[in-house]
């Protein structure tokens, strides 16, 4: 396998972990919201505040870009979705790569 397809791929392991821990925090922040949409769950407690604010900083920055090429479909904001989306097919390919490097 040699040199760079060793470095290669763990470098695609650690991207792939990083897209992964990303994938779950942006549905992390999908499932939140409709919890508290449907007033399944209220934040008024100082510890979830807190969290929903670091979801806030973490996936915000995102959303706006998606949002300046994808407009709200019915009034509704798929920004998120499109973001789940994007990650799953980066992660596969990610994975693709990274296995087709082993071999």
């Amino acid at each position: 396998m040699g040199l760079f397809g060793a470095l290669g791929s763990a470098l695609l392991d650690v991207l792939s972990i990083v897209v992964g821990l990303y994938f779950k925090v942006v549905a992390v922040d999908i499932i939140l919201y409709w919890l508290l949409h449907y007033q399944i769950m209220s934040v008024h407690n100082k510890y979830a505040e807190k969290f929903m604010e670091i979801l806030k900083m973490l996936t915000e920055p995102v959303y706006k870009l998606i949002r300046k090429k994808v407009p709200p479909l019915s009034g509704h904001d798929i920004s998120p979705y499109v973001l789940l989306l994007f990650l799953l097919f980066i992660g596969i390919f990610i994975s693709n790569f990274s296995n087709a490097l082993k071999y």
